[in-house]
């Protein structure tokens, strides 16, 4: 029998709905991760983008957390996705008392995120 993830594996993400989305919580048993694709939906225009796993030492302050970032303030071309699928470098202690992952969008950005991990 294949163990369930916690998490959500399919995400929309607006600049407009929040520039940092928490897509692993902690306790998400999520660190298992095989692959994530971002795509970035819009037709003319680049977005920027950020992925991170982040232990947040107070979690209504980001700045003040212990932050790794897999990428950083990638552009992505409109109408192409992101692969990222090496799984060594996507797996982390997504435990109870680990890491969560956070994406980072440009504030006019919007991208899909598929997260695929064992188990789901």
């Amino acid at each position: 029998k294949k163990k369930k993830m916690a998490f959500t594996p399919y995400h929309n993400i607006t600049g407009s709905s929040g520039v940092h989305v928490e897509l692993l919580a902690p306790g998400d048993n999520g660190g298992d991760i095989n692959s994530i694709t971002i795509a970035n939906t819009h037709a003319s225009k680049d977005a920027t983008v950020s992925l991170s796993i982040v232990r947040l030492s107070d979690s209504s302050n980001l700045n003040s957390s212990e932050i790794y970032y897999i990428f950083k303030t990638v552009a992505i071309p409109s109408d192409t996705s992101l692969l990222l699928d090496n799984g060594d470098i996507l797996s982390f202690d997504n435990s109870g008392a680990g890491f969560s992952m956070f994406i980072t969008v440009g504030s006019s950005d919007t991208v899909d995120v598929i997260i695929n991990a064992n188990g789901v």
